[in-house]
This record gives structure tokens, sequence and C-alpha cells, in this order.
């Protein structure tokens, strides 16, 4: 899950996890980016949210303010600042964990695609609709 660190962000989180937990889905494998959408600290609100969300999901990462990213996007690791490339290291880390945690290491093969049978048609994609058009 993903959020803005702000208040309405985190209470827009606590709200998704709140529905989450209620369906029973496992917020045991949860990694919540609380993501700064300015330079400074996070408001006191929002630590306190973070807080008492911890102990219910995997992880919750802070992802710093990079106005890097927003000008040159992520194409260039070395324009990063070194706060944005750790906290890049954080979710991996915390993803990574999370699906051992869940299955085990090694991680079991990833399933192969079923084979085309016959209920499923083989579509051309590529042909031109030749449907008349509906006057605006």
């Amino acid at each position: 899950m993903c959020a803005a660190n702000t208040g309405s962000g985190v209470q827009a989180l606590q709200t998704a996890v709140k529905a989450a937990s209620a369906e029973g889905l496992p917020l045991h494998r949860v990694i919540v980016a609380l993501t700064a959408t300015g330079e400074g600290r996070a408001p006191a609100s929002v630590r306190a949210a973070a807080a008492m969300l911890e102990p219910r999901v995997r992880a919750v990462v802070q992802v710093p303010h990079d106005p890097r990213i927003r000008a040159h996007g992520m194409r260039d690791a070395s324009r990063l600042k070194p706060r944005s490339l750790e906290a890049g290291r954080q979710l991996a880390h915390a993803v990574v964990d999370s699906a051992w945690a869940a299955w085990g290491d090694p991680l079991p093969a990833a399933a192969v695609p079923r084979a085309r049978t016959a209920a499923s048609p083989n579509v051309d994609h590529t042909a031109r609709n030749t449907s008349k058009k509906v006057p605006a």
C-alpha cells in the first residue's frame, strides 16, 4: 500500500487497512510506503499513525521527497538522493522478506501459464474495426 505522508493520506490508508482487515486479507504481508510530499519532517499525526500501523503490517517505509524524481524520473539512479535510494532498498528488502515469510526461501518457481485451448479462441487484435461509426 502507498499513501502520501499527510493527514488525509494516512486517513485514507487507515480506511484501506480497516477494509482489508474486515475482508480477512493478510495484513502481515503488506508493505506500506509513506511518501513525503515535500521537504521537512512528517506531521506528528502522521508519525503517530505510522507507529500505530507498524504492528499490523509487515513494514512501514518512509519515502522522502526527492524533487529529482519529478525532474528526471527514475532512469538515472545516480541523480537520486541517498535517502531515496535507501528507501528503495528498504522497500525491496521488505517485499522479499514478506515473500520469504509467506512462501519460504528459496521462493518456489513461478507458475507456468496454461496452454491455450479451443475454449480460448485465437483473436486477431490487429484486424481493423469495420463496424459503422455512430454519428455524434
